[in-house]
């Protein structure tokens, strides 16, 4: 199978980060706290605006692309690969940098350094924009892998997706939507999704 895996959400986890760093800046910076932390975006955690999302990100952003993978993610995707799975990296990550002095080649080359940090192992990296469902079909991705409540419903329209669990996905349920809450998990439900493909 051919397995697309977002980075922001899944390989590491941005809604940790998001509160952590949001939090310390938020409340330093502005008269916004934490009043809704199952918001998917700091925008919607702290009751901000973009002005003042703008000016978080501009700053966290130097953090964050240094912001460890989840744990096992790499073992993970390791055992798929030997598995005979291909690994489709689908990332939204250069679509927006307008808040910061980032070029989008740079960025590139910050997230393929960042994967190789930490032995992450793909056959192709996907650059889309916030919309994946197209991403998918063009490169005939069977399951996709992502944690954004709007792609989870919407790529689940066309194929399978695991839904990596977060606070802020936690109402993302139906058909084709498969919640798995670790690396592990992921491993364990792609092996049965495999076996039942077989059986059929």
């Amino acid at each position: 199978m051919r397995i697309g895996v977002d980075v922001d959400g899944v390989l590491n986890n941005v809604g940790q980060f998001e509160i952590d760093y949001g939090s310390k800046f938020y409340i330093e910076n502005t008269n916004r706290h934490l009043d809704n932390p199952q918001g998917y975006d700091s925008v919607e955690m702290f009751c901000g605006d973009k002005k003042e999302d703008n000016e978080f990100w501009g700053k966290a952003i130097y953090e964050f692309v240094k912001y460890p993978a989840r744990d096992f993610a790499g073992e993970v995707l390791f055992k798929l690969k030997n598995l005979g799975h291909e690994i489709y990296i689908v990332t939204a990550r250069t679509s927006d940098l307008s808040y910061c002095d980032i070029s989008p080649e740079k960025m590139k080359k910050i997230v393929e350094n960042w994967l190789k940090k930490w032995k992450i192992p793909y056959n192709k990296i996907v650059w889309t924009g916030k919309d994946k469902v197209s991403a998918c079909l063009e490169n005939k991705i069977d399951v996709m892998i992502d944690d954004c409540p709007r792609n989870i419903l919407d790529i689940s329209k066309h194929i399978p997706v695991i839904c990596f669990d977060a606070r802020y996905n936690a109402k993302c349920e139906g058909e084709n939507i498969i919640r798995c809450f670790s690396w592990f998990d992921v491993y364990d439900k792609i092996k049965f999704m495999k076996s039942k493909q077989v059986l059929n």
